[in-house]
């Protein structure tokens, strides 16, 4: 008998596997199983099973561009007869111009936009089988039921222990902490994940890790020390109007920075065409 589930039953009960990122999930289309290169698929906090967009929509052969709108990403599928536009943020989508709302936030991380694998089922039809054993899940594109084409390997004798991971540095583990509230909504005054604004959603980030900050992101650039060019953890400073600092991020290395914008908590670039004119400097305070 298969092993394989349909998507009523998509997601792992909660009382058997606890809420995390770390699943190892693997999707195919049909027979074929999908490789990811920079961008993985999770099951997140609420077990909903969130798939990088691009890599699913090429594989099913619709047509799918992106481009910024402001802060957001927008995202725009044509395929199956259906015009699909979303953007990163929100949970809503335009199809064949009628709004949709698909009950979980499209997520732009990594350089990737991540929506639930159920937008693709709901939207184009597609009918998904869940794999509990395996953490598969099978994209039916041609209708018909499929096989898994990854099979998880049955030790016969227990694993040995694994080294124990080398210890994060306070700017690593503040990141890793940061990282955790992608797509929490922007609200102004902010200081829960109830809703964050910039300078709420570094407070509440450093102070589990024992930094003490300032409560607006002017005052927080009188502490610590400048430094000529960032490292994990740091913060990072903006000028949005005139001389005046504005917006603060935190620093998570390779260019890119994370924090409470209007559109939500997002990643950015230091070097994007909004952000990187409006740079101030970086200041250090772990």
């Amino acid at each position: 008998m298969s092993s394989t589930i349909l998507l009523s039953s998509l997601f792992p009960s909660p009382s058997a596997h606890a809420a995390t990122y770390n699943y190892d999930v693997r999707v195919q289309v049909d027979d074929k199983l999908i490789a990811f290169p920079d961008a993985q698929p999770f099951i997140d906090e609420n077990q909903n099973t969130m798939v990088p967009i691009r890599f699913i929509s090429e594989e099913l052969g619709y047509k799918i561009s992106s481009d910024m709108n402001g802060q957001q990403v927008k995202v725009t599928i044509e395929g199956s007869g259906k015009s699909v536009i979303f953007l990163s943020g929100s949970s809503e989508a335009v199809v064949n111009s009628q709004k949709t709302n698909f009950g979980t936030k499209a997520v732009f991380a990594e350089g990737r936009v991540y929506v639930p694998l159920r937008f693709i089922s709901e939207l184009f039809g597609i009918r998904i089988q869940w794999d509990n054993k395996n953490f598969n899940a099978i994209i039916n594109k041609d209708g018909n039921y499929h096989e898994p084409a990854w099979y998880r390997p049955t030790a016969m004798t227990p694993a040995p222990a694994p080294a124990p991971a080398p210890a994060l540095s306070i700017g690593e583990k503040i990141v890793q902490d940061a990282k955790k509230y992608v797509g929490t909504a922007y609200l102004w005054g902010g200081t829960t994940p109830n809703g964050f604004d910039c300078s709420g959603f570094l407070k509440y980030v450093y102070s589990p890790n024992e930094v003490s900050l300032p409560r607006t992101s002017a005052q927080m650039a009188t502490v610590g020390t400048w430094a000529s060019s960032p490292n994990t953890g740091d913060l990072v400073f903006f000028s949005e109007t005139g001389s005046r600092i504005s917006h603060v991020g935190i620093y998570i290395g390779n260019n890119s920075f994370i924090s409470a914008t209007n559109s939500g908590v997002k990643i950015d670039s230091l070097g994007s065409s909004y952000w990187g004119p409006r740079y101030v400097g970086t200041k250090r305070v772990v």
